[in-house]
């Protein structure tokens, strides 16, 4: 049965590790709306029995030997893909295989990628709520754009596009935020879909504690990935400014130029050329890429 009559066709891919007892009661549903587009379960090195249960429901399955991540999962699902369009969904049954036409209809009306925004409810936690609205809030002011969910793993986008940036796309958990900022920076569209998440099937994969470093590593990655002028500008202004609140308090405290003073006027210069360097490598990137 095929419920939405796209003019692309399609490929839904599904990252899964340990994902065995979420995919039973996932995948006939998948398969019952969806029977004549293709299903790619990429089992990322799972102990259990993830990839039986997916060939028994008649899915393709990429198998990886060893775990190399969600992303690499993504990527290796992107590149077994037919389809005009990918269907990124999460295995443990968060994301209801309803809310494809809708992500798709918006697709159709001239978006090169559309997410599924997840509401408040939807978060695992408190601390992934917070975490999501400070991902949020910093990418939409890096972009002038506003993003309603940066690390949502629910997606529809163009295949040919998305594969112009699988090079940049890391192997770990930060793969939705990587291939967002680089679609805004490549000027592709991007649009944002409402979309409740259930209740996942099994144990989350992600830990507050082991995560919570490489999470706060993505506030910096969304800054170089898209304009890192904007990011190392207002840093080096904060030391040129303290220097220049510092020198003036030491001349008429003092009435001499201090070698902290020095120290913050140099930090301002260093901290502004590394991003007038790195602005200048991120536009070679992209030139790059659009090249591909």
């Amino acid at each position: 049965m095929k419920i939405f009559n796209s003019k692309y066709s399609l490929s839904i891919v599904l990252p899964a590790k340990n994902e065995a007892a979420g995919l039973k009661g996932f995948l006939p549903r998948l398969r019952a709306m969806y029977s004549d587009v293709e299903i790619i379960v990429v089992d990322d090195g799972s102990d259990d029995n993830t990839a039986e249960v997916s060939r028994a429901h008649g899915v393709t399955v990429c198998s990886h030997p060893y775990s190399k991540g969600n992303g690499a999962a993504i990527k290796t699902g992107a590149r077994a893909a037919k389809g005009d369009v990918l269907i990124f969904m999460d295995a443990d049954g968060q994301h209801s295989p309803d809310d494809i036409p809708r992500l798709l209809e918006r697709l159709e009306s001239g978006y090169d990628m559309v997410v599924g925004a997840r509401n408040d409810a939807s978060q695992a936690s408190f601390s992934r709520f917070a975490g999501n609205k400070i991902y949020n809030k910093l990418a939409s002011f890096m972009v002038n754009h506003k993003i309603e969910d940066l690390t949502s793993g629910f997606r529809a986008v163009k295949r040919e596009k998305f594969l112009e940036f699988l090079y940049m796309l890391p192997n770990g958990f930060s793969y939705p935020t990587t291939i967002t900022m680089s679609f805004f920076r490549a000027g592709y569209t991007v649009a944002y879909v409402p979309i409740v998440a259930g209740k996942r099937d099994g144990n989350s994969h992600i830990s507050l504690f082991r995560d919570g470093v490489k999470f706060l590593l993505i506030i910096f990655k969304v800054g170089t990935l898209y304009s890192p002028l904007k990011l190392f500008f207002p840093m080096s202004l904060g030391f040129f400014l303290t220097g220049g609140a510092y020198y003036i308090y030491t001349y008429i405290t003092m009435g001499r130029f201090t070698n902290m003073s020095a120290l913050l006027f140099i930090s301002a210069m260093l901290v502004f050329m590394l991003g007038l360097v790195s602005e200048q490598v991120t536009t070679l990137l992209y030139k790059d890429s659009s090249n591909k």
